[in-house]
């Protein structure tokens, strides 16, 4: 099958408006005859479900949760960006667009990206409409900082929790249309099937958590919004419940899946402290503002310190390596996540790195105190201010910015981050890759829609810093409403969808059938043993840098531990209770796939591109030495796996990215 990815015709910036003037609407009456169901209550998931209901449709939204509210959104710290220019700093759609697209690596489709760019400006309207809290200046009006990868300010927050705010917003959009009986909410349930009515996604099959029942679902569309897969690598910043169950179900009905090896590592995470840990926590890429990353300069005081023999605050200034703002200097520490990791990983595997380990690298406020400290004695009119009063207003301005942060790094490792510098260390994040979806947002299964971190999105290879929630608002408030309705236009006589029958039989049966088999398996070895092994494979060998050797035995090895699991896996507990072990075991069984066709992806993508880092691919000689070395020739493409049983079976169809107002370069961040 070929892949249409239905673009528009015309010049970019008219694609969407033309689109929109020009698509097949449903009239008032006929919405009220149409169910859609939307998986995941995210801020894609929960901004579509309200946004669909407000239209006038019947929504049935499902989450795993108690209540939307807990949905992994709320993790989210820095901000979101929009294209307002209320800084004056020279912003444009356009220029996010371009952002995007080369922070992306080139990787994304350029349409899409447009798009997301024009509806950005949006979404700030709507959501202070709902009364989200964001950050003001001095004068009232909105506040905006900066972040990785690009040159101006246009990132809205509300101080380091933009994603609980945000959440709470469309949680209360939810709400309106939960009480006007326009949306069913079904909390503590778990999705575990698609169903198809002739090759249409008609309903899903899913189990309450509570009592253990499997339930049967109709609708006329279905869409899935249950964020990415970061938990194949065990250990990352997602919460431990969050899973690739729900895509990767859609993936073996007919769904492709697109490239899954962009993986987004943050750099700024709090290090791992020993192997009892089971996530990591992340500290807001908005620290970047005014932290600077150093590590020492001196192998023999990186040791000292290793050692606990040196404190980072004993080191002389020309002691210490502002590795980034020295290697990056247009960009300084504000580069693109990728780069930032790859950076650290490069400095902690020559040996500078700073805690017990020898994985990590300090981000430091010294400087940050200082500059705010004296600004403030002069707003103040305190002459000749003492240090100790300068860094105590200095203080106060950081703690107004990032206090919820600094006390959570406080709470997690017992240092104050005011008096010693924090330390932080690569971590699994986010993941670009997911299911293919068109310019509609539609999957390769006709009415099975995908939307938020869950689809293979708009950032190309590589996420700027607080696009994502920008990207699922945008899908869900201003982009899927437009677009489901030109499909369900042809079914506002089609009358509810029965779940009696055969399609919907097949379907519950292969789920109870799953079920039987994790209670009935008498074997030896918890879930969590062998996700913890599939972590430790994916981070070794298809981690940070990748190269060929270690992806054939990464799929090797993880064929082998899925085999073992399947023999050897323990599930205490029966069906019809909640069972906690259960629902992990059907979330590690999708990520023992999933991991391995995400190796097999990384393979075939012999180039360096964002987040997918090759050490064949690296530029060798010039300014660029030492960087990513693309290949635009062989690899302009979005991979789109085709199931077919055994992952490394996947067949691989390419999406060609056209880049017609895009010059295609080299990324630099010198």
């Amino acid at each position: 099958m070929a892949l249409d990815s239905k673009i528009p015709e015309g010049p970019i910036k008219d694609k969407w408006t033309t689109y929109k003037d020009k698509i097949d609407l449903v009239n008032p009456a006929n919405k009220r005859n149409i169910d859609i169901i939307v998986v995941g209550t995210g801020l894609a998931g929960g901004s579509a479900a309200a946004t669909l209901a407000e239209l006038g449709y019947n929504v049935k939204a499902f989450a795993y949760q108690d209540s939307p509210r807990r949905a992994h959104s709320i993790a989210a710290q820095g901000g979101i960006n929009a294209a307002k220019n209320y800084m004056g700093d020279g912003d444009s759609n356009y220029r996010l667009f371009y952002d995007t697209v080369k922070g992306g690596d080139y990787r994304s489709r350029e349409a899409n990206v447009h798009r997301l760019a024009e509806v950005s400006g949006n979404i700030i309207d709507q959501c202070v409409a709902q009364g989200v809290p964001f950050a003001r200046d001095y004068g009232g009006l909105l506040d905006n900082r900066s972040f990785g990868g690009v040159l101006v300010s246009r990132t809205f927050y509300a101080k380091g929790q933009t994603g609980q705010q945000l959440l709470l917003g469309c949680y209360s959009a939810m709400n309106r249309q939960i009480a006007r009986g326009k949306i069913e909410m079904f909390n503590r349930h778990e999705m575990l099937d698609v169903v198809k009515v002739g090759g249409k996604a008609r309903g899903i099959i899913a189990r309450d958590l509570i009592t253990g029942e499997i339930e049967r679902h109709s609708a006329h569309a279905v869409v899935i919004a249950t964020g990415g897969y970061g938990n194949v690598y065990f250990l990352s910043t997602n919460a431990m419940g969050s899973n690739a169950t729900a895509a990767w179900k859609i993936h073996k009905k007919g769904a492709y899946f697109a490239n899954p090896c962009y993986t987004q590592i943050h750099p700024t995470c709090i290090p791992r402290s020993g192997d009892y840990q089971s996530k990591l926590t992340l500290m807001s890429e908005s620290l970047r503002n005014d932290g600077r990353i150093w590590v020492p300069a001196r192998i023999e005081d990186a040791k000292l310190i290793q050692q606990g023999k040196l404190k980072p605050t004993e080191i002389a200034e020309e002691n210490r390596d502002y590795y980034l703002e020295r290697r990056y200097p247009a960009f300084g520490n504000l580069v693109p996540r990728d780069v930032a990791s790859r950076a650290a990983k490069e400095r902690c595997d020559a040996g500078y790195g700073v805690n017990a380990t020898g994985e990590a690298v300090y981000l430091d406020f010294a400087s940050a105190f200082q500059r705010y400290g004296k600004e403030q004695a002069k707003i103040h009119g305190i002459k000749n201010a003492s240090n100790e009063k300068i860094i105590e207003l200095g203080q106060a301005i950081i703690e107004e910015k990032y206090g919820n942060l600094f006390q959570m790094y406080e709470k997690i490792i017992a240092e104050n981050p005011y008096e010693t510098p924090m330390m932080i260390y690569p971590a699994t994040h986010y993941t670009m890759g997911g299911v293919w979806v068109d310019y509609n947002l539609m999957t390769t299964v006709e009415g099975l829609y995908c939307i938020g971190e869950a689809n293979f999105s708009d950032h190309g290879a590589n996420r700027l810093g607080a696009s994502a929630l920008m990207q699922g608002l945008a899908d869900g408030y201003f982009v899927l409403p437009y677009t489901i309705g030109d499909y369900l236009s042809d079914d506002i006589r089609t009358g509810a969808i029965a779940t009696d029958t055969k399609e919907f039989d097949e379907a519950e049966k292969e789920v109870t059938d799953r079920i039987d088999f994790f209670l009935n398996n008498k074997g030896t070895k918890s879930v969590d043993h062998f996700h913890k092994r599939l972590g430790k494979v994916m981070w070794d060998k298809v981690g940070m840098s990748r190269n060929e050797k270690d992806l054939k035995a990464a799929m090797a090895e993880i064929k082998a531990i899925r085999e073992e699991f399947w023999k050897d896996v323990m599930v205490p507990g029966t069906a019809n209770e909640m069972n906690v072990e259960l629902e992990k075991a059907g979330r590690v069984a999708d990520f023992l796939e999933l991991g391995e066709l995400f190796a097999k992806d990384a393979l075939v993508r012999n180039e360096s591109c964002g987040g997918h880092f090759r050490e064949e691919s690296v530029e060798l000689d010039g300014e660029q030495k030492g960087e990513a070395k693309r290949n635009d020739k062989d690899f302009a493409f979005v991979s789109a796996w085709e199931y077919k049983g055994e992952p490394a079976d996947a067949v691989l169809h390419k999406e060609e990215l056209e880049f017609k107002d895009i010059e295609l370069k080299q990324r630099s961040y010198k």
